[in-house]
């Protein structure tokens, strides 16, 4: 009964929420106008994040300068936290337009367009600034307006730095210490794979539920960066974190395409331009969030951080990036651009 409860209010608030925004019309609410008759435009953006968090920072960068760049014909309100709903359902209300903008995983992104698969795939970059080269590369460009008839667009990408695994109380040296564990990992059909090919059993699982999962013993451990120690606050009961850096997956801040359609060439170039100058400012952020997140974690949680050989994961992964590269033309396209950037 409760749980019903808790679903009726969240169904309301979320109701309410939307409702409070006005109604975006072809995604974007149209607030009056200045003297000269231009249109103002209010986008409605929501994300999962904290408000201390890099990204949110930077999403907040992102609506200062769209602002100012429009001389206020463009604003951006933003949701975070997660009040509109988890990154799946927030994708979902941006194609049914009830949100304009939202920044996910490029994992979340998978069930809507497959091609974005390909930066879940474990060791496809090889280094911080071969994943940097990567993401602003032409083909990843390319692909942020590949998608228009799956209602959205990219706008530009925020580093969620290496995901590793990290449990309860055992340190994760090998493949073969998965064995058995019960490991969180986002609802990616690729993280999915790649924990089953590790040994483990691939949990997926709401970050938001992590938490209490790791406390009650529903799962083992999990996977994600080091600030999931601190912001997550996943330390408190995650006491191993073994380096293996298996991803880097990007977060990648998607648009409506009917809004983004509605816009002229000038608008369009404001809210490119604004993205971009965001991601420069959220890598600044996240590098000093990372320091930060391990000596907390270290000092004042308890956290052990573990170095590990990755060779034995790597080879165990290998099987992933031949399946994928044969499953879709568009995938082998971008793993090859990827790859002569190394």
């Amino acid at each position: 009964m409760r749980k019903l409860i808790s679903f009726v209010t969240s169904g309301i608030l979320i109701a309410g929420l939307l409702a409070g925004c006005g109604n975006a019309g072809s995604n974007a609410a149209d607030t009056g106008g200045k003297e000269t008759g231009v249109e103002e435009k209010t986008f409605k953006l929501a994300h999962n994040m904290s408000e201390d968090h890099p990204v949110h920072k930077a999403l907040a960068d992102f609506s200062k300068k769209v602002e100012e760049e429009s001389d206020g014909q463009m604003k951006i309100q933003i949701f975070a936290n997660g009040v509109l709903g988890a990154e799946k359902e927030v994708l979902e209300q941006l194609q049914g337009g009830a949100v304009d903008m939202t920044k996910v995983s490029a994992a979340a992104l998978e069930s809507f367009a497959p091609e974005y698969a390909v930066f879940s795939l474990p060791y496809l970059f090889v280094s911080k600034d071969h994943f940097y080269k990567s993401m602003e590369s032409e083909a990843v460009q390319k692909l942020y307006l590949a998608n228009k008839d799956k209602k959205f667009v990219g706008l530009t990408y925020y580093d969620s730095g290496a995901r590793s695994f990290y449990t309860k109380d055992k340190a994760i040296n090998t493949p073969n210490d998965l064995k058995g564990l019960k490991i969180r990992v986002q609802d990616s059909p690729t993280a999915i794979d790649m924990v089953k090919l590790l040994g483990g059993n691939a949990t997926p699982m709401a970050y938001g539920e992590v938490y209490t999962a790791l406390q009650a013993g529903v799962i083992d451990g999990a996977e994600s960066n080091e600030t999931a120690l601190t912001t997550g606050k996943h330390g408190e009961v995650a006491k191993e974190f073994s380096i293996n850096e298996h991803t880097m997956i990007p977060d990648i801040l998607v648009m409506s395409a009917a809004t983004w359609d509605s816009l002229s060439e000038e608008q369009q170039k404001i809210l490119t331009d604004a993205a971009g100058s965001s991601t420069e400012y959220q890598k600044e952020l996240w590098n000093k969030a990372i320091e930060e997140a391990i000596t907390e974690a270290e000092s004042e949680m308890g956290v052990k951080f573990n170095e590990v050989d990755k060779a034995p994961f790597i080879e165990k992964v290998k099987p992933m990036h031949e399946e994928y590269s044969k499953k879709d033309p568009k995938i082998k396209e971008i793993m090859d651009a990827i790859e002569a950037l190394k």
